[in-house]
């Protein structure tokens, strides 16, 4: 089966046990998210309001579960902004 990288990434993701991410939707990222969507059976994708409370959220939820924090921006702005 054929998939866009996109699709590779959230399959990535689910393989390494991630079963939360914490994301704020950008141009860039659109595909990463209606992939997020496609498999939100094993992975859910918590909507942030700004980057930089997605690198608190993941770090608060890595420090309380033992797992890996998350965090997925957009480029440009969004990405400095983690």
């Amino acid at each position: 089966e054929n998939q866009i990288g996109c699709d590779v990434l959230v399959d990535a993701l689910v393989r390494e046990d991630v079963d939360v991410v914490f994301a704020y939707p950008g141009g860039a990222s659109m595909e990463i998210h209606q992939a997020l969507t496609r498999q939100e059976d094993k992975i859910t994708n918590v909507l942030c309001r700004h980057e930089q409370g997605e690198v608190f959220a993941a770090e608060g939820y890595a420090k309380v579960t033992g797992k890996v924090g998350v965090c997925i921006a957009t480029s440009g702005p969004g990405a400095t902004n983690l």
